[in-house]
């Protein structure tokens, strides 16, 4: 805890004075960076707020917030209009002139990160566009639906086989027998992959792998679900459903008849995904080829 507190607090230091937000004219404009960001969130809004939706959006000292739009409202950057016939709330829009100013800010932080990127290869993009979006996501838990699914691409099995033994390391204790595993079946994936019969797909939450499922062809009509795992930072989003509804899918579509798909009886999240698109267990038994022993199942379901 104390390494993470310390690389938090370093990370910050750093970025804060990376983009200039303690500087009171952000970027040579006249507003600070909070004034900055009020205004991105009176422009953005899907419909105009009032001043206590404000505060309570961006968690701002409601004082500060009074004397911000105060000034804002002197300098003709917003109005303050009488809402749904309610007198008592008074909902703020920004003028002209409020937009103008910040498109001034807009453009000009948008200059300062592409220059800010230039020096990074197409790769390194990729890496911090994920980075990022892995810490805004393991640092706000609210389960928000949105994410991605898309095929899988190069660099992608190698990095799923390491995230799924590092969590079921964490999770389950499973060692060096479930890493083997995971890395035998990535890399037989990618041997002997077949366009239209075989399939890989990755979930993303904000640019961050999220989670994978492959499909494989076992012959005779047969295909066979491998791989599934959610990230646990992306857990209550629907996304291992929408994975094992995907290969369905794409069983279906490619003229398969019949799914298997090997498990475990702690996997009990997945295993009720499972239940209900119609699998069934069709044969268990124990094993202790991962270090802890464990209940192993497979299960199967006519398409």
């Amino acid at each position: 805890m104390e390494d993470a507190i310390a690389a938090v607090r370093l990370f910050n230091r750093f970025y804060t004075r990376r983009v200039g937000a303690l500087n009171q004219r952000f970027l040579g404009t006249e507003l600070s960076l909070p004034e900055a960001r009020l205004m991105f969130e009176i422009i953005h809004a899907e419909r105009p707020l009032a001043a206590v939706e404000l505060q309570k959006l961006l968690d701002m000292d409601a004082g500060y917030l009074s004397r911000v739009l105060s000034r804002f409202e002197a300098r003709g950057w917003i109005v303050r209009a009488v809402g749904d016939g309610d007198a008592r709330r008074r909902t703020i829009a920004a003028t002209g002139a409020g937009r103008a100013i910040f498109d001034v800010v807009d453009k000009r932080q948008r200059d300062e990160v592409t220059q800010m990127l230039r020096s990074l290869a197409q790769a390194q993009q990729s890496d911090l566009v994920a980075a990022l979006g892995t810490a805004r996501t393991l640092l706000d838990p609210a389960p928000g639906r949105d994410y991605l699914i898309r095929p899988w691409r190069t660099g992608d099995l190698g990095l799923l086989a390491a995230r799924q033994a590092i969590l079921y390391r964490e999770e389950y204790d499973w060692g060096l027998g479930l890493e083997s595993n995971v890395a035998e079946t990535a890399a037989n994936f990618l041997k002997n992959f077949r366009e239209g019969r075989d399939g890989g797909w990755i979930a993303e939450v904000a640019g961050a792998m999220a989670g994978s499922v492959l499909l494989t062809d076992e012959g005779e009509g047969l295909s066979r679900l491998r791989l599934l795992y959610v990230e646990p930072m992306a857990r209550g989003r629907g996304i291992g459903e929408a994975l094992v509804q995907r290969c369905l899918t794409f069983a279906r579509e490619a003229g398969f008849t019949a799914m298997t798909l090997w498990t475990h009886a702690v996997l009990t999240s997945a295993r009720r995904i499972y239940a209900a698109h119609g699998f069934e267990i069709t044969e268990t038994w124990t094993h202790d080829e991962f270090g802890p022993e464990v209940e192993s199942e497979m299960w199967l379901a006519k398409l």
